[in-house]
């Protein structure tokens, strides 16, 4: 009951920032802005000729990953900017103290904390793309073939960010917190890029860093996910048979296998666990 109780005064504490405010107001912005251009893809001409449908959705389906990666990157900014000050801001301030004053144990907290953080990170990632997917819908035909699917694994790449920067906020200041939190999150891309690139050429050694970093902190393989969840079959039918294509940061010619959903889904679990150890050992 505690769980739910400080769950529920995360949520409204954070929904008064101006952060979330920003949030909002920039991803709306944001949306009505790519819907305009997308609006304009049935109009393009090739030499003088409408370009085919097929065309058509190529393109559509390549612009549609660049934006969600937008988001994708926006969402775990926005989880790691308010997570990073979820424990330390209030133990900095004494908050924590009074609140450990009650019959509430530590644990309850860092559970609470990551289950209202965590509802807020989902809810993002199901609007934005949700509304999305609508507009792209409505400018261009094109939808993507798992749209649910692909925004599962959005809000999963958010909720990575969001624990890990949990477990920092517990021993760290909040800026320290969230500056090394983002510092992983895009090394953990780049070293995935790179990754993509050694499958590409065959070359082992570049291949096993992207692997190993995928393995350190899943967001990028869940990214990788959502993308193969974007492209439509022709897209990856055609990668599957270039080497250039394949290397491409924004195409992933494979869905994560069940046991890697499992290794990212054991990380968050054992992250949090960590979590709450590391705050009970915490002088407040």
């Amino acid at each position: 009951m505690n769980v739910l109780t400080i769950a529920m005064m995360t949520v409204r504490e954070v929904s008064r920032r101006r952060l979330v405010l920003a949030l909002v107001v920039l991803s709306a912005a944001a949306v009505a802005l790519t819907g305009w251009g997308f609006s304009r893809l049935p109009g393009i001409r090739d030499q003088g000729e409408p370009i085919s449908a097929a065309e058509l959705t190529v393109v559509t389906s390549q612009l549609l990953i660049i934006v969600l990666f937008m988001f994708s990157a926006v969402l775990g900014l926005g989880a790691v900017m308010v997570a990073s000050q979820s424990v330390s801001g209030e133990v900095e301030s004494g908050q924590a103290l009074a609140v450990l004053a009650r019959p509430i144990q530590r644990a309850e907290v860092i559970l609470g904390k990551w289950l209202g953080l965590g509802s807020l990170v989902v809810i993002y990632a199901a609007v934005a793309t949700g509304i999305e997917f609508l507009v792209v819908r409505w400018a261009t035909g094109y939808l993507p073939p798992h749209p649910i699917t692909s925004a599962a694994f959005i809000a999963a790449e958010g909720l990575v960010l969001l624990t890990l920067t949990l477990l920092l906020s517990v021993r760290l200041s909040g800026i320290t917190a969230g500056v090394i939190a983002l510092m992983f999150f895009f090394i953990t891309w780049i070293a995935g890029v790179a990754g993509a690139v050694g499958t590409a050429l065959h070359n082992g050694p570049i291949e096993a860093i992207g692997n190993l970093s995928r393995l350190l902190l899943p967001s990028d393989g869940l990214w990788r996910g959502a993308i193969y969840n974007l492209e439509p079959e022709t897209v990856v039918a055609v990668a599957s048979t270039s080497r250039a294509a394949a290397a491409n940061p924004f195409t992933s010619l494979a869905p994560p296998a069940g046991a890697y959903l499992g290794w990212a889904a054991f990380w968050v679990v054992a992250v949090v666990v960590l979590t709450i150890l590391a705050f009970r050992h915490r002088e407040l």
